[in-house]
């Protein structure tokens, strides 16, 4: 499963329409084309992006190829963004951060006076857990 391909492929905004349409019942292309009030030609090139993220197969009836989505690639793709969700932020430090020595010194050393009005590295906000703050890309903790 390639993810990059799957989610170029969701992210437009027709395509998700038609994925809709296609989790929903197995249409050709013809079907799909007056249910979107769109042509023929542009719904294909639509579905030639689907099948190459592997999200759709087709299967010819007669003169036409219905097609269906590949459910299992989208459970993968659930699964993998709740992955994501998941990771745990950590504290940044100016070694695994690669700052500059004056980024050391407005994000990683005066992490105790951060103030986004004081120091333009900073920009605090809170996180979910309480515990941290966000400073441009660095973690830092907050005061005790």
């Amino acid at each position: 499963m390639d993810r990059m391909l799957i989610l170029k492929a969701i992210s437009d905004e027709t395509r998700m329409n038609i994925l809709v349409l296609l989790l929903q019942h197995n249409y050709c292309v013809r079907a799909l084309a007056r249910k979107l009030n769109l042509s023929e030609a542009a719904i294909s090139q639509h579905l030639k992006i689907f099948r190459e993220a592997e999200l759709i197969t087709g299967e010819k009836r007669g003169y036409f190829i219905h097609y269906k989505v590949n459910r299992s690639i989208l459970h993968e793709l659930a699964a993998d963004i709740e992955d994501l969700a998941t990771i745990k932020r950590q504290i940044c430090t100016p070694e695994e951060g690669g700052c500059y020595p004056s980024e050391q010194e407005r994000c990683h050393v005066q992490k105790e006076k951060c103030d986004a009005g004081e120091n333009p590295c900073c920009r605090a906000q809170s996180l979910e857990d309480g515990q941290n703050e966000r400073h441009g890309h660095c973690h830092c903790r907050k005061p005790e």
